[in-house]
C-alpha cells in the first residue's frame, strides 16, 4: 500500500519523501529532532521521567514542554521559533510533526519513511485524526 493510499490528502499536495523506512525512531522523537531512538509510552522506551506513560494528548504535550516548548495558537512559521504539532484522535495522541525552517513540516510515518509536507492538513484523516495542539520553542535570541 502506498503512502498516498494511507493518507489520501497527500494526493495533489506538495510533499516529498526524505528518508527510507526506519524502525529505529518514531514521530515523537523525530519531532524533537532525534533519529536515534524510539520514544514511546511503553516500558523500556525513552520517556522523560516527569511525563506519565499514558497516550493521552496532554501527556505528549507535557513531553514537549519538558523540552522547552510552550503551547501556541498558530501553526504559521515564526522567525526564531521551532514548532511541533501534535495530532490526536479523540483523547489519545497519534502523531507529532516538526516545522522546518522553510515553513514546511516533517513527519515520521510510524515505521515508514519521513516526509516533508506543505501543510498539517495533509496528514489529517482516519489514521492520525487532526492537529490538536501546536507548540513552539525559541531557537535564536530575539532583539526588540
Amino acid at each position: 500500500m502506498s503512502i498516498e493510499e494511507i493518507f489520501p490528502k497527500l494526493v495533489g499536495c506538495d510533499y516529498r519523501r526524505t528518508s527510507e523506512p526506519d524502525e529505529k525512531y518514531n514521530c515523537i522523537a523525530w519531532a524533537a529532532g532525534r533519529d536515534d531512538e524510539w520514544w514511546d509510552i511503553a516500558p523500556g522506551y525513552r520517556r522523560p521521567d516527569n511525563v506519565p506513560r499514558h497516550g493521552a494528548v496532554e501527556n505528549l504535550v507535557k513531553l514537549y514542554e519538558s523540552l522547552g516548548f510552550v503551547c501556541c495558537a498558530s501553526d504559521a512559521r515564526e522567525e526564531g521559533f521551532e514548532k511541533v504539532a501534535v495530532y490526536g484522535d479523540g483523547y489519545m495522541w497519534t502523531l507529532a510533526a516538526r516545522q522546518l525552517d522553510n515553513g514546511k513540516w516533517t513527519s515520521k510515518l510510524g515505521q515508514l519513511e519521513d516526509i516533508e509536507h506543505e501543510s498539517l492538513e495533509a496528514l489529517s484523516g482516519a489514521v492520525y485524526g487532526c492537529v490538536v495542539q501546536v507548540l513552539k520553542k525559541q531557537t535564536t535570541w530575539q532583539s526588540k
